[in-house]
């Protein structure tokens, strides 16, 4: 296999660029060799040697503990969980979540062959025997994230800490038409009152 077939290869493994998008998108490098090609082979090489895991919340960033636990003004007493890294950036995009976080690292899946030791869970319980009051769960609405929420909420009843969940329902913006059964029978059971 030459260069040019190996970083196809390469780029074609990443989420959404199939064959076709990875010949383009080494195409369009390769014939920026200087400006774009050889500065993200750079890049690359020094993310994957700076990057770490936080040993607090299973975040990603060049520094354990991350950024976000090591931030003095985050509210300690509040932990989201979430599944994956990409489900904490999402959150963080938001710029409303004050808290701090805890990343699970997947769901439970029975199919798969991921038990509760294959996640997270037990440090999040430990955590929560210090300064934590509540606990958000941001798991998908799946039914492996749903499996998960459960037992989770399970491992820390013992613990007092106050579980909740984020809302789910109608999206702003959202038309009742296009929405899938599951999201319209959700909102209706979170309903709320007004005023």
């Amino acid at each position: 296999m030459n260069e040019i077939e190996r970083v196809i290869q390469l780029l074609s493994r990443l989420p959404g660029l199939g064959p076709r998008s990875a010949r383009r998108a080494a195409l369009h490098m390769i014939n920026r060799r200087e400006s774009l090609m050889q500065p993200l082979a750079q890049a690359l090489k020094d993310a994957g040697e700076a990057i770490k895991i936080c040993g607090t919340c299973g975040n990603l960033d060049t520094a354990d503990p991350c950024g976000v636990c090591s931030n003095p003004a985050r509210d300690g007493t509040i932990l989201c969980v979430v599944e994956q890294v990409a489900d904490l950036w999402a959150l963080e995009r938001t710029a409303s979540f004050k808290g701090r976080y805890h990343v699970l690292g997947g769901v439970l899946s029975a199919i798969d062959g991921v038990g509760p030791e294959d996640l997270n869970i037990s440090a999040l319980v430990e955590r929560c025997s210090g300064e934590v009051k509540e606990v958000i769960l941001a798991t998908n609405l799946t039914v492996e994230g749903q499996t998960t929420a459960h037992y989770i909420i399970e491992r820390l009843e013992p613990t007092g800490v106050a579980v909740t969940r984020l809302a789910h329902g109608v999206p702003v913006g959202g038309e009742l038409d296009y929405l899938d059964d599951g999201t319209l029978s959700a909102a209706l059971q979170a309903r709320r009152a007004l005023g």
